[in-house]
């Protein structure tokens, strides 16, 4: 049986993947640096000192243009490394939080996927490091507690081999200690959590709706709690605004990155008329799909940038719901053709991103401060992992010379 090892950069090897290559009797292995599309033979019977010196001999420094080559190309070095025998493959995780490695076990997987029927990796089982994730807890399938010499043997590697990385400015491959990890952690995973869990941890590209509902709205308890809670909010707040009153308010609401409709569809059966704006160009058809038939609702790509140059006509009140985490401009608010905004955030990002503009601004002021939903820890991706939800607090700002 080859233990096949698919890493970015040669230090992963030691750091993920030690207790792989070091044990099980001295077997055979391979270690595929993706990085550079090449592969390393471990032959049986060879001493671990002289297999963690020839995989310190391929650290390089850092330099740009570092990526995982793509399931293409994996699959053929997978195939190559394999060379028709009995293999395991191991890999980083697709939630590792650099997202460079949680790329490349994204990729290793689809690699092999595409290629079970082939001869060379049939029946080859495939698990992913824990790796780096200080977001998520991830339930492991397999631990190998690291005894002293193997903390010795990598610790070892590290200064002699990684110094210049202790140093190193990037985070995705600075070296720290959470990075040297004491128990190697492994678990398997199927298509449906393993793009889950890459989704969770992509920021707002393509690959954050790689999956429907990547944040689980639609399954979430905590989720269900927060929507219900926004919508109740905005509800009350705007009760009797332009020309309904009672439960809901017929007036006119810009929901700002709408993404698949979860508050959209809630505020529409409020009785609001909403236009829903999602950039992303993935999400905006699944947008499109979820409100489809419902009264009073358009949807379009605008994102803050665009809606502040517009020449609209006032809306009762902008929202920008759990989406200002991404360095948009705040002086754009000035701009928009409302007299109220509702922003909500978790409390760390309301304190740092909003407040001290706030306090700054002449065009607006805090008329209330709510706490939505309190933080709850939740599982996510089927019960794979768990994580700390944040909590949100609501910010209702009035414009001061409206």
């Amino acid at each position: 049986m080859i233990d096949i090892v698919v890493v970015l950069r040669a230090e992963d090897a030691v750091l993920d993947f030690l207790s792989v290559l070091t044990d099980d009797g001295g077997g055979e292995a391979r270690v595929i640096l993706a990085d550079r599309a090449e592969t390393l033979i471990l032959g049986a019977g060879m001493a671990a000192p002289e297999r963690l010196a020839l995989i310190a001999s391929h650290v390089r420094p850092v330099t740009d243009g570092i990526a995982s080559p793509g399931p293409g190309v994996l699959a053929t070095l997978l195939r190559q490394a394999a060379a028709g025998l009995p293999c395991r493959i191991w890999t980083h995780s697709p939630a590792d939080n650099r997202r460079s490695r949680g790329r490349l076990g994204r990729d290793t997987a689809l690699a092999h996927a595409a290629d079970a029927e082939d001869a060379d990796l049939a029946g080859a089982e495939l698990r992913h490091a824990v790796g780096y994730s200080p977001y998520l807890q991830i339930l492991s399938d397999l631990d190998r507690p690291l005894g002293r010499e193997h903390i010795a043997a990598k610790l070892e590697f590290v200064n002699g081999s990684c110094g210049q990385l202790l140093a190193e400015a990037d985070p995705e491959f600075v070296v720290q200690t959470p990075r040297v990890p004491a128990i190697e952690r492994f678990f398997d995973t199927d298509p449906d959590q393993r793009e889950r869990l890459f989704a969770l941890l992509a920021s707002l590209d393509d690959e954050a709706a790689s999956v429907v509902d990547p944040w689980e709205f639609g399954s979430s308890p905590y989720e269900a709690r927060r929507l219900d809670a926004t919508a109740a909010w905005v509800r009350e707040r705007c009760a009797g605004s332009g020309s309904g009153s009672g439960s809901g308010s017929g007036g006119t609401l810009v929901e700002v990155g709408a993404c698949e409709g979860a508050l959209t569809h809630r505020l529409a059966t409020a009785g609001f008329t909403v236009r829903a704006t999602e950039p992303n160009a993935v999400f905006r058809p699944r947008l499109n799909a979820a409100l489809a038939g419902s009264d009073g609702v358009t949807v379009d790509g605008a994102d803050l940038a665009e809606l502040a140059k517009e020449d609209a006509p006032r809306a009762t009140a902008h929202l920008l719901i759990e989406m200002l985490y991404y360095g948009q401009d705040l002086a754009l608010l000035d701009d928009l053709a409302t007299d109220l905004v509702f922003v909500a955030l978790e409390p760390d990002a309301l304190a740092s991103r909003v407040r001290p503009w706030l306090e700054r601004s002449a065009t607006w002021r805090a008329d209330e401060e709510i706490v939505l939903v309190p933080p709850q820890l939740e599982t996510v991706c089927a019960g794979r992992a768990y994580l700390s939800k944040r909590g949100s607090v609501g910010l209702l700002l009035r414009r001061t010379n409206g």
